[in-house]
């Protein structure tokens, strides 16, 4: 398995310092997040994940900790709009491939980070 990905390549680009840490990924956990904190030794609060999202048809990013859930009501009001839905996974993929997209589309893009999430010191992404 790569240990190398998007998330990782842009962060190198921007000169963030970051480690990996690797862990078997189970695909099959009823909360992959918590699975990974459990694995990685790490309080879930601090494990967070990313979401994919649509509001009012528009695609969304949301951060938020691993322990916690996502309302799609206030989802949908952090972004302004109306009914806010989560991204089948194909479609998730789809939003990632910035290259193929024109500048306005890209800017259309909005993400939210979850207060909580922001009070951890330490993060983890899954490969």
């Amino acid at each position: 398995m790569s240990k190398t990905t998007r998330a990782t390549l842009a962060l190198a680009r921007l000169g963030v310092k970051f480690a990996l840490h690797t862990y078997d990924y189970d695909s099959s956990a009823d909360r992959i997040g918590l699975q990974a904190a459990e694995a990685l030794g790490v309080e879930p609060r601090r494990m967070l994940k990313t979401l994919m999202a649509e509001v009012d048809g528009k695609p969304v990013c949301v951060v938020v900790p691993s322990d916690r859930e996502v309302s799609m009501k206030k989802l949908a009001a952090a972004f302004a709009g109306k009914a806010a839905n989560m991204m089948r996974p194909a479609a998730a993929e789809r939003p990632a491939r910035v290259a193929d997209r024109t500048r306005s589309q890209r800017r259309r893009q909005g993400a939210r980070c979850d207060r909580a999430a922001a009070d951890g010191v330490s993060t983890a992404a899954n490969p």
